[in-house]
Parts: structure tokens; C-alpha cells; sequence
């Protein structure tokens, strides 16, 4: 460990709990009863508080809701494909991630969902969930053990089965999640092997990871300062076509797989990196592609920067804004339809919209809008796959907020609206009671959002995922939710005046 950077590490984790070390076990455990009574007494009473607001306003608020206990932390959650559609529900993958303590391994956990469908649950059916239970519209499809912490997952575009997992360490690993056998974390089992490795990085590579929309590219950044480069090719896995459909001049290293892909006698093959990006002057914390260019990209990192690069003008940066923020970057996203716009997300508690045609390479560069409505570090900030002026953010406050820049220059035009809600924020989900580190869109069911909280902190538990659909009737253009209230009011003063 460097000097002076445990002081540095507790936010560099972003309040994620680092793993207990075997010599602080015991006086953990020891010291567990006085600070959950302690914690308690400072804090939990407005957790609990707003806790109960919200769920009692769950019913108005969500057109259906879905609340899993964790036996563990998990730091990441991600849609996976669509599986089947029925009349009421669709099941679909999702991968998660099981932060242990080391009494049993670290996993990926590829589970099925079933996703009601819009406005089929009842209201009084979506509130009765109890918080210490698990979801039964969420179950454990297959578990694989991974070699250390799941700190990142990202889903390949051009294949959903294969996925890329950050871990504490420098490599980048690549899944078949479908070909990979189902294993039993136990202790003492041996850990899965990846079906590639992405070598490159020259220290551990936690969180900064992202897949290319347009090409089998992946993109990482770490401690090492570095972001990362790799191409893949979509026949790693076993019921991949025919290797030849792949151009060999395309750059990296064609990975052949022999066998039916569960020989895991040797370790998974490795591939080099495309390109090393030198700008950063500290850890890359998110990096993220250009929607329309597997060449361009972006990285945000702890020395406040954001950092435009274009593979085809070499390895420096394109674009560097030195003070994005006035503290460290958590996270970033490029716009899926909209190319010119980027957000960014700090422990400085705000969100930035910046409009790359604003920004200059000398470091100049304002946002287009500030979005301030946490109250603690922003970890995670992604567009909607539905509508291109709506983005969510989460924090450690245990908020996840959803904005819409659209509505910032309207907040005037509703006078009767609460003078304290920030500019764009138009809905907030409140059902954690810690620190929301990860959640995704679901791009099969636009308006779907799945997030995860570790609540360690302040239930000695494990981790909650919800999966939560907000009412139509708060997204929606107000003159068609206004004509359907109408008529909503109408048959309610038919019915009342039937004998």
C-alpha cells in the first residue's frame, strides 16, 4: 500500500465495504453490537423514517415493484437478454455480483427474472414485499466462482452471453456466461476459469470498464492511471459461427476455442490490449464509448477530469477538461442518441451534463447543466435506452434519481411545485436504505430499472436489488395523463351514482 492512501481509499471505494481482513474479523464481531446501537441511534431513525414515507406512497408512485434481500453485497447489477415473453411477464437474465467475506467465494450470479408487465400488478400486491426476504420473481440461474471481488459487469452488445468483470486486479475477464458450468461456492472450491483475459493494465483495474456498442471493443481503466484498449471476437464462445467471418487485419488476437467449451483443463486464453491511453493523473474511475464510434471514447478519473480520446489520432488525449468537478469523478456515459452529450458524476454530489462541441482542448469546458439534487457521492449515472433527455444518477444517500434536461427551463411553469426540487428531477426512488452503487436501464422494457444497494452499513446485512417500474402516468405527456384522468373521473362518478 502507498503512504497516506488508506486516509485517500475510503472514497476511492466509494463507500463500498472493502472486504474484512482475517486479523479484523474477530474484533469486528466484537465491536458489531455497540455500532449497529450507535449507528442506529444517529442515523437510522431518518433512514427508517423516510423509508416509511416511501413505502407507503408505493402503491401511487409504481406501476410494479420487485424487492430481493442478498445474503451479500453485490457492487453490480446488468440486464442480460430477453428470454420468452408471456402473457403477463417476461423472464430475462440478469447478472449480479456476490461481494462474500471470504468464508465462501466471491461469484457472478447469472439468475432469471420474470419483468411483470406494464400496468398488470396491483397496487395493494406491489407494497406487501418484506424487506428480509427474497424476491420470488428473481431466481439463481447459475453460479460462477470468480478469482476475487466482482467490482464491474458489462454485457457485450454484439452477444448478451458474454460478459467482462472487473476484478482487484489488472486483468479484464471475459465469460461465456452459457457455456460456463454451474458451480457451488463453497469454501476451498477452485475457482472458474474466464473464457478470455485481457491483459494490459499495470495495476489493479476496479471499476473503469465498458463494452463498444458498434464493435466487439473493450475499453477499462485502473490505478495504473491507464485506460485500456482491447478488441474481441463474438466466436469465443462455443455456439459462435464460423471464426473466418472475422476479418484477421481487424486488429488484437482471434481467440479459436477447441472443445465444447467446458474443457477447462488450462487456464483461458489472453489477448493483448489495441491501444494505452496515457492523460490521467490518477485512478481512471468509469470510462465509457462513443455510441457511434468504437474509435472515440471517454474516461473520468479521481484528478477531476474528463478526457475525450480519438483511437485514430493516437494515444494522448483528444479533449481534456481539467476541472470537471470539483472532486473526484465516479462516473461517466456518453448518450446512446444523442453523441454530443456526456454526463458525469462526482463526489462532489452533482451530476454534469457536458456537449463535446463546447468543450476545448486547452481543458475548457462548462457543463451545459449542473443536476444537484444528491446529498453524498454520485456512483453511477446512465441515459434512458427510451428517451433521450432522461438520465438516472445514484449516491451513497440512497437515492436514485431519475432527470429529465427537458424539463430545467420548465420548473417555473409549475408555481405549486416544491420550491426545494432541484431543476430536471422529476422522480425519485427512495426504496433503499444505503448506498445505491450500481443500477441499469432495461433496454427490453424501457422504463424498467433494476439497482442495488450494500447495506451494510446500516442493517449489518448483505446487499437489496429492486426492480421497479415507475407509474406511466409520471413520464407520460401531460395532456394524454390529464384526458385519461378525465375519463378515469367520470366513470368513478358513473359508478357512484348507480343505485
Amino acid at each position: 500500500m502507498e503512504p497516506a492512501a488508506t486516509t485517500a481509499q475510503v472514497p476511492k471505494k466509494r463507500g463500498r465495504k472493502p472486504k474484512p481482513k482475517e486479523d479484523q474479523q474477530q474484533q469486528q464481531q466484537q465491536s458489531a453490537g455497540a455500532r449497529m446501537k450507535e449507528g442506529r441511534k444517529a442515523q437510522q431513525p431518518s433512514i427508517d423514517d423516510k423509508y416509511t414515507q416511501w413505502k407507503s406512497l408505493v402503491p401511487v408512485l409504481y406501476d410494479w415493484l420487485a424487492n430481493h434481500n442478498l445474503v451479500w453485497p453485490s457492487l453490480s447489477c446488468r440486464w442480460g437478454p430477453q428470454l420468452e415473453q408471456a402473457t403477463y411477464k417476461n423472464r430475462q437474465r440478469l447478472y449480479l455480483s456476490e461481494q462474500t467475506d471470504g468464508s465462501v467465494p466471491n461469484t457472478l450470479v447469472i439468475a432469471n427474472c420474470d419483468v411483470v408487465k406494464s400496468r398488470v400488478a396491483a397496487a395493494e400486491h406491489i407494497s406487501q414485499f418484506n424487506e428480509e426476504a427474497r424476491s420470488p420473481f428473481v431466481k439463481k440461474y447459475k453460479t460462477i466462482i470468480h478469482p476475487g471481488e466482482v467490482n464491474r459487469i458489462r454485457e457485450l452488445p454484439q452477444n448478451s452471453k458474454i460478459v467482462a468483470t472487473h476484478t482487484d486486479s489488472p486483468d479484464v475477464l471475459i465469460w461465456d456466461v452459457e457455456a460456463q458450468p454451474n458451480r457451488h461456492a463453497v469454501l476451498g472450491a477452485t475457482n472458474s476459469r474466464p473464457d478470455l483475459i485481457l491483459t494490459g493494465h499495470q495495476d489493479n483495474a476496479e471499476f473503469a470498464l465498458a463494452m463498444c456498442p458498434t464493435d466487439p471493443y473493450v475499453l477499462s481503466g485502473g490505478k495504473d492511471k491507464l485506460v485500456v484498449l482491447w478488441s474481441i471476437q463474438d466466436h469465443i464462445t462455443s455456439s459462435a459461427s464460423d471464426p473466418a467471418t472475422k476479418s484477421p487485419g481487424s486488429g488484437g488476437s482471434i481467440i479459436k476455442k477447441t472443445g465444447d467449451g467446458s474443457d477447462k483443463a488450462t487456464d483461458g486464453p489472453s489477448v493483448g490490449p489495441r491501444g494505452i491511453y496515457h492523460g490521467h493523473e490518477d485512478t481512471v474511475e468509469d470510462v465509457a464509448f462513443c455510441p457511434s464510434s468504437a474509435q472515440e471514447f471517454c474516461s473520468v478519473g479521481d484528478d477531476s477530469c474528463l478526457i475525450l480520446w480519438d483511437a485514430r489520432a493516437g494515444t494522448s488525449p483528444a479533449i481534456k477538461v481539467e476541472r470537471a468537478h470539483n472532486a473526484d469523478l465516479h462516473c461517466v456515459d456518453w448518450n446512446p442518441q444523442d453523441d454530443n452529450l456526456i454526463l458525469t458524476g462526482s463526489a462532489d454530489t452533482s451530476v454534469c451534463m457536458f456537449d463535446r462541441r463546447n468543450l476545448t482542448s486547452n481543458g475548457v469546458g462548462l457543463p451545459v447543466y449542473k443536476f444537484e439534487g444528491h446529498k453524498a457521492a454520485v456512483l453511477c449515472v446512465q441515459w434512458s435506452p427510451d428517451k433521450a433527455s432522461v438520465f438516472g444518477s445514484s449516491a451513497e444517500d440512497g437515492l436514485l434519481n431519475i432527470w429529465d434536461y427537458e424539463k430545467v427551463g420548465k420548473k417555473t411553469e409549475h408555481p405549486t411545485r416544491a420550491p426545494s426540487s432541484p431543476a430536471g428531477l422529476f422522480f425519485q426512488h427512495a426504496g433503499h436504505r444505503d448506498k445505491v452503487v450500481d443500477f441499469h436501464w432495461n433496454a427490453s422494457d424501457p422504463w424498467t430499472v433494476v439497482s442495488v444497494s450494500d447495506d451494510c452499513d446500516t442493517t449489518g446485512g448483505g446487499g437489496t436489488l429492486q426492480i421497479w417500474r415507475m407509474s406511466d402516468l409520471i413520464y407520460r405527456p401531460e395532456d394524454e395523463v390529464l384526458a385519461e384522468l378525465e375519463k378515469f373521473k367520470s366513470h368513478v362518478v358513473s359508478c357512484a351514482s348507480k343505485p
